[in-house]
């Protein structure tokens, strides 16, 4: 039984019909080379099935490229410590020179991709193939690294202070067939691509790190300044290598696909400063999407000064802060800083003589001096059981992660009722409408009156950058009233509205987030509405007499003041 022709085409094609190999033996070559790991080019050269010559020539004009001539390059322009050592010798490359954003690589085979996408992945740098001898790549390849042999990747893929891309404390790197090599040479590119990601998304002040597997792509964003940005787009093939890597950094479980799953990693970046990354993963379509939540312990430290609450709401959060007993909520959507808000005040109230503890659902920042309990739904450690136990262990201070019932809500005020300062969070667009939502949960208006002390409400704006920010010309009287400039409590005299400029230093004019913030004081005519089963409007109408200021007027006055654009106020706090 005969068997069905070989379909050839390119390189393999002209070495067939230039009759240097015959078809059969081709296809044994290919087989062979692909068990390997190795090229066909490098499999033929190095059994000496064709010579390296005969396949130059039939490379050059399959392609129309002339042969690059290595013993004439001068070494001087070679990139060194660009490309590990590893990955030039396990494909017999020679990287030439580098010109702007283009590496060009001295290769036998033009068309040997996972090579060309394996260096572009490691350098980050588009790959240019050079078509050269396999002899004088292998040549010229041991005599360079050998006048480099000190040298190392890891000096050119950076650091923050006196961190290393080996800093991370990660174990191996289990791959598809169950073995464990981390020093492996497939999986030091993967090694060293991750942590680099993380080390630029800190240099970066980013807050979330997403790798994306998709059908034909695969790509890598940092959230910056609230604003997600496309930073890498590694080969679609390594993206199990990725998942499996970032899994066994994080303690999960690399074999479980099917089911999303939750880790840690943590990242020493001096001997008294570490950042944490928390860790999910998602199956989706095509693999894994995994997003790392950075956590700066730094920025519970911050001071109550650096959150941007201007004098009269900064006042009125110490005041609370200061009561023995009471409850302040703070509320806004996810990512709009409410976790640093509560960890700031948890840091001003964190002396030796209070008991503080805090349920939370996930603990994102550790704090000495204060007692700390994940909530773990499986084994019935709700927000509404933990929050009994601490009542039964003597607290002054407790705060709850997130009011997500009746039944949380009911025990932590009657904590606030009871001699204790609670301090907690609600998904709620606006301080009225969290008065609002507690009514609509069944808590009784006479308990919500009575325990509520503060709301905070609040958005983050992306910072306009000092340096570059430019004024934004003349702005028509009736384009800044139709703003909402006339109610700010500035004279439109007396500002200077700027817009986003453009240097080294930011992002798109932007530099860093400022909060925006309502500070709602429940005062007796509040109250009195509460109690009388008035609505979030009425509650509005009450709090504006008493010198309230809504979110939209907060975010106005930080555009008056040059903070933020006029566009960021309205992304953060228009309808």
């Amino acid at each position: 039984m005969n068997m069905a022709p070989i379909a050839l085409h390119g390189l393999p094609k002209r070495l067939v019909d230039d009759h240097l190999i015959e078809a059969q033996d081709l296809e044994v070559a290919t087989s062979s080379a692909k068990t390997a790991k190795i090229s066909l080019v490098q499999y033929l050269c190095e059994k000496k099935l064709i010579s390296d010559k005969a396949i130059g020539n039939c490379a050059a004009k399959e392609f129309g490229i002339p042969i690059y001539s290595l013993e004439h390059h001068n070494s001087d322009h070679v990139p060194k410590n660009l490309i590990d050592n590893k990955l030039l010798k396990k494909h017999q490359v020679m990287p030439l020179v580098q010109r702007g954003n283009r590496l060009f690589v001295a290769i036998a085979d033009p068309t040997n991709h996972r090579a060309l996408n394996e260096i572009q992945f490691q350098t980050g740098i588009a790959v240019e193939p050079v078509l050269a001898l396999y002899s004088s790549i292998t040549e010229s390849l041991d005599s360079w690294l050998e006048d480099n042999a000190d040298k190392d990747i890891g000096e050119v893929l950076g650091t923050i202070d006196d961190v290393h891309l080996d800093d991370l404390d990660m174990e191996a790197v289990e791959d598809d067939e169950g073995t464990s090599d981390s020093n492996s040479e497939d999986e030091a590119p993967i090694v060293r691509f991750i942590n680099k990601m993380l080390i630029d998304a800190i240099k970066l002040g980013a807050s979330d790190i997403h790798f994306e597997p998709y059908e034909k792509s695969y790509r890598v964003r940092f959230r910056v300044d609230g604003i997600l940005r496309e930073m890498a787009k590694p080969p679609t093939n390594l993206a199990q290598r990725l998942a499996a890597r970032l899994k066994v950094m994080s303690r999960m479980d690399i074999s479980e696909r099917r089911i999303p799953q939750d880790g840690r990693v943590k990242l020493k970046l001096s001997k008294n400063k570490s950042i944490d990354f928390r860790v999910n993963t998602l199956p989706l379509q095509f693999g894994e999407k995994i997003v790392l939540r950075i956590l700066d312990a730094s920025s519970a430290k911050l001071g109550i000064d650096a959150l941007g609450y201007e004098d009269d709401q900064k006042a009125l959060y110490m005041e609370a802060l200061a009561r023995p007993q009471g409850m302040i909520l703070v509320t806004g959507p996810t990512g709009s800083g409410k976790t640093v808000s509560l960890y700031t005040g948890l840091n001003i109230l964190n002396t030796p003589e209070r008991n503080i503890s805090t349920a939370e659902d996930p603990i994102e920042i550790n704090m000495d001096g204060i007692n700390q309990t994940q909530i773990n739904m499986r084994v019935g450690l709700s927000f509404a059981e933990a929050l009994r136990s601490f009542l039964r262990q003597d607290p002054d201070v407790v705060m709850v992660g997130e009011i997500r019932d009746l039944e949380t809500a009911e025990i932590a005020i009657k904590a606030a009722q009871t001699g204790h300062l609670v301090m907690s969070t609600l998904h709620t667009n606006s301080a009225p409408e969290t008065l609002t939502r507690l009514l609509n949960m069944g808590v009784p208006s006479f308990n919500v009156a009575t325990s509520v002390n503060l709301i905070i409400a609040q958005r983050l704006g992306r910072k306009l950058c000092s340096q570059c920010r430019v004024p934004f010309g003349d702005i028509p009287d009736k384009v800044l009233t139709e703003e909402g400039f006339d109610n700010i409590g500035i004279d439109k005299s007396e500002f200077t509205i700027f817009k986003p400029g453009e240097c080294g230093n930011c992002t798109n004019g932007y530099k860093g987030r400022v909060g925006v913030y309502e500070t709602l004081k429940i005062s007796p005519a509040i109250s009195k509405i509460i109690m009388q089963g008035g609505s979030s409007i009425d509650i509005l109408q009450c709090a504006l007499q008493e010198g309230f200021r809504t979110l939209r007027i907060s975010a106005l006055r930080k555009a008056a003041q040059g903070l933020i654009s006029i566009e960021e106020a309205n992304r953060i706090t228009k309808d």
